[in-house]
């Protein structure tokens, strides 16, 4: 991995810790934040995602561990109505390893893909019809950019599922989520 890779991954991580861990209302912008720079990420590094061979069935392989991945993101951060009517979740330590864990697995994944385990992903790669390092760059930004879609969609789902009212019968304040 080159230096601004590495960079990137950790603030990355930093961001998804520091805007999460806590307890933190849950408003619009806190919504949809994540799903316009999950949006602007993938128009910068989806332009050339390679299609031949089982590239593709690569890709959705990534989409789908995405999805689960952000789903369990999302149960990982309970999230509760308060007394005023607004929303909060709160996440903590099993939310901020399962990060670690993916966006550590990913750096893991490359890093030995350059060094000890080149021999055996290019062996697995020719024997699967995956084209190459493209086509395994393009399946992991696709998982990282569903877990974050999924976590997002997960969590507002699971906020609008919450009781409408709370002890003094008050209506939900529309501009919560």
């Amino acid at each position: 991995m080159t230096t601004a890779q590495w960079l990137l991954n950790i603030g990355l991580l930093i961001f998804i810790l520091a805007t999460n861990l806590g307890t933190r209302p849950v408003t619009r912008r806190r919504l949809a934040l994540p799903l316009l720079l999950a949006a602007a990420a993938g128009i910068l590094l989806l332009f050339n995602v390679p299609t031949r061979g089982n590239d593709v069935a690569l890709d959705v392989i990534g989409a789908g561990a995405g999805v689960a991945l952000g789903i369990l993101a999302s149960l990982l951060m309970p999230v509760k109505r308060r007394a005023d009517g607004t929303v909060a979740s709160r996440a903590g330590v099993l939310y901020a390893l399962l990060w670690l864990l993916v966006i550590g697995g990913r750096i893991a994944f490359a890093e030995s893909a350059n060094g000890w385990a080149a021999r055996g992903i290019r062996d697995f790669s020719i024997s699967n019809a995956i084209t190459g390092a493209d086509a395994w760059t393009a399946a992991f930004v696709i998982m990282a950019l569903s877990m974050v879609t999924a976590r997002v969609i997960t969590t507002l789902a699971r906020c609008r599922a919450l009781p409408a009212r709370i002890g003094t019968g008050a209506p939900v304040p529309a501009h919560d989520y």
